[in-house]
């Protein structure tokens, strides 16, 4: 079976355009960053919203200011258990000149680990995309999921 190319994309978007959930997200998002909620829970029921809705835009929808401060992404990948794999994929990292700031892998069950890196990409040389792309075709790489960026 061929592996599926990873073709996802980012926009920047005018927040008149954005869907209510997504506006109220931001602001539990706020509330929470600020200290002004204790838990999810009560951040979702401050800003009127769903924590199914929270949770399905929590990590997809980010201020640009945070973005464009920070430049600090986390990365979720599913991978098959081989030997080396991790390495590799360090260096694929490092060959785009993005700095690991922290790694946490799971134990492998049934021939699979998880591991989330944050980077550092202030200094990367390519687009994040790109970087994606290139993670994404390593042969012992599942997937890889963006858990969030800007810090």
């Amino acid at each position: 079976m061929a592996k599926k190319e990873y073709h996802q994309k980012f926009y920047l978007v005018r927040e008149d355009v954005l869907p209510e959930a997504m506006k109220k997200t931001l602001e539990a998002k706020e509330l929470i960053d600020r200290g002004r909620s204790v838990s999810v829970w009560d951040a979702v029921q401050q800003v009127d919203l769903s924590r199914s809705a929270f949770y399905k835009y929590r990590d997809t929808v980010l201020p640009f200011h945070r973005v464009v401060k920070e430049k600090i992404i986390s990365l979720f990948f599913y991978l098959e258990d081989k030997p080396g794999a991790l390495s590799k994929l360090l260096g694929v990292v490092a060959n785009n000149a993005c700095n690991v700031l922290t790694i946490h892998q799971t134990i492998p069950l049934q021939g699979r680990a998880n591991v989330t890196l944050s980077l550092d990409i202030a200094s990367m040389n390519v687009e994040i995309d790109e970087l994606l792309s290139e993670l994404n075709r390593l042969e012992f790489v599942d997937k890889v999921d963006v858990l969030s960026s800007g810090g």
